[in-house]
């Protein structure tokens, strides 16, 4: 593994600031841009591309180096050159604003982890388009309540946040030992009416022939995404997928300036045991079609992973929640996509509404169909089952 998967402090700064070279003040990253821009006089500074290859590193091996045991480092104090305050952020975040003068602010990871971002994804939607995906997105929920619609059309203010990300690959090969079921029919005599007389009839009814089997299924992942933050659930941040892993860029400061950016919360070992689960799901699948036949079950599966490897990425989110009778919902939009997703609440009022509704249009079908002589002849059509053949005696 790449020594410098894990960090050392050594010769490391700990504060980036980006000063406009024009007026002196804290430039902020433009999204879907290569340039800081200056909020106070308009120039603009070009991101020079850093070049390099996008590295995976070695899994085993990282899990080793992390078991060492380890100083865990104060989080430092931050001192702003702006206003001259000295404050400390959030232990999760690394990268935000002066709390009393707003100068973007962006501290070294190396200071408080182990394991440093080494790529990331820069924003491409800006908050202006994020937040008219957010009004399409809670404009179009069914069932929501009046007053959560009305926020579609607030101003409240999105949070631009770079999120951790871990990315596994893993060459896998799975033995497996189950059963493979197919379906056959035999004959059963029932019992049914016929012309108001019972009679007995012959009816085919599905059975199961179960056979042991037992193979191997292999198949490589490539970049299976975890979530490493714990600040949202992880049901919304997996919803945000698809991402373009495929453009991500070296890492570079410049990109986070004017953003939050937190650090990963989910330790490496524990995002490897998330990635298992979701490889898993696709492996079973993969036994389910290596054994064939209409059914399947699968008693044993043990799967190997070799040449696991990891990478550690920043991903662009906006963030905003909005409460709603005491109790707040949060809600995201991808920062490359515009796609959101986020909680919701339900009008109760509504849903026995729309209950209400069918429930009278079904009984308003049924009187049509009754007062037209329809339901009869609908009932003698259900008289005969179907794939019964009728065999008097």
């Amino acid at each position: 593994m790449n020594k410098s998967a894990l960090a050392s402090n050594k010769g490391k700064k700990f504060l980036d600031r980006f000063p406009c070279t024009q007026c002196g003040a804290v430039l902020k990253y433009a999204p879907g841009t290569s340039t800081l821009v200056c909020g106070y006089c308009g120039f603009e500074n070009h991101i020079e591309h850093r070049a390099g290859r996008i590295e995976e590193y070695d899994l085993q091996e990282a899990l080793r180096q992390l078991s060492t045991p380890r100083t865990e480092p104060a989080k430092p104090q931050i001192h702003c050159d702006e206003c001259g305050a000295g404050f400390q952020f959030e232990a999760s975040v690394h990268a935000g604003e002066c709390p009393f003068c707003g100068t973007p602010i962006v501290t070294a990871t190396v200071q408080t982890k182990p394991i440093q971002p080494k790529s990331l994804l820069p924003f491409r939607v800006d908050e202006a388009s994020a937040r008219r995906q957010f009004q399409r997105w809670i404009k179009g929920l069914w069932f929501a309540p009046n007053a959560v619609k009305k926020y579609a059309r607030s101003d409240g203010k999105l949070t631009g946040v770079y999120l951790p990300y871990w990315t596994f690959d893993s060459d896998t090969i799975t033995d497996y030992r189950g059963e493979r079921g197919d379906v056959y029919y035999v004959d059963q005599e029932v019992q049914v009416m016929r012309n108001n007389r019972m009679v007995t009839g012959i009816r085919r009814v599905p059975q199961i022939h179960w056979t042991p089997v037992n193979g191997r299924v292999s198949r490589f992942f490539d970049d299976v995404l975890i979530g490493a933050s714990k600040s949202l659930p992880r049901k919304i941040i997996d919803a945000l997928q698809p991402w373009d892993l495929e453009q991500l860029i070296p890492y570079d400061e410049h990109y986070l300036s004017g953003f939050q950016s937190e650090y990963y919360q989910v330790e490496l070992s524990e995002g490897f045991d998330y990635a298992k689960q979701a490889m898993d799901s696709v492996i079973y699948r993969d036994i389910a079609l290596a054994i064939g036949g209409d059914h399947q079950r699968i008693h044993q599966a043990k799967t190997r992973h070799n040449a696991t490897t990891y990478k550690h990425c920043l991903l662009p989110v906006w963030s905003a929640a909005f409460r709603y009778q005491n109790k707040s919902y949060r809600f995201v939009i991808n920062g490359r996509t515009g796609e959101v997703q986020g909680e919701r609440p339900y009008s109760w009022w509504k849903i026995s509404f729309a209950v209400i509704a069918a429930i009278l249009l079904a009984g308003g079908i049924y009187y049509y169909m009754d007062q037209a002589g329809l339901m009869q002849n609908t009932q003698q059509s259900y008289q005969t089952p179907p794939r019964v053949i009728i065999r008097q005696y």
